[in-house]
């Protein structure tokens, strides 16, 4: 697994695995207690992969600040994210020294260490690294299921079709 399918939704504790998408939203499986939940479109729903972090050079994927993270704690536990703000500062500088202290707040700073120490606990800081290997590999996965599904349904379509004709 990779930061392609953990999401962070708006009003909800904790991450989030993308489990099923539906008609009308998705079903995710929370990575704190595993309870399944049904989420709808219009819900503020963040991937983890899409997320960068404000450096002075420009944004920096939070993927790769995780990755420098799991290295500096050899793929241990971080801080906790309950620390006071200049002991979280001065962590955070350690680990990405070039980041934009205007723009990126405490509460940024917390809920990146709370969200590593999540995916610590649930053994998927190792598969951290990988994520970009992985996908331009599933890319061409993805783009071939709307092609079948097309198919199937245009094929009762033409028969009725060539029925109606008949009559």
């Amino acid at each position: 697994m990779n930061l392609d399918k953990i999401l962070a939704i708006s009003g909800k504790p904790g991450l989030y695995v993308l489990k099923v998408q539906t008609r009308t939203g998705f079903v995710a499986e929370s990575l704190l207690d595993g309870k399944k939940i049904t989420v709808n479109l219009k819900s503020n729903v963040s991937l983890l992969s899409e997320i960068s972090i404000y450096t002075h050079e420009g944004e920096k994927p939070l993927t790769e600040v995780m990755q420098k993270i799991a290295t500096k704690e050899n793929k241990g536990q971080a801080i906790s994210h309950k620390e006071d703000n200049a002991t979280l500062s001065a962590y955070f500088k350690e680990i990405l020294p070039e980041y934009d202290e205007e723009r990126v707040y405490p509460s940024d700073i917390k809920k990146v260490l709370n969200w590593y120490n999540t995916l610590q606990t649930k053994g998927l800081v190792t598969d951290l690294a990988p994520a970009a290997a992985e996908t331009p590999e599933e890319a061409p996965v993805a783009a071939e299921k709307p092609k079948k599904a097309p198919a199937a349904k245009k094929a009762p379509a033409a028969k009725k079709a060539s029925a109606k004709k008949e009559e």
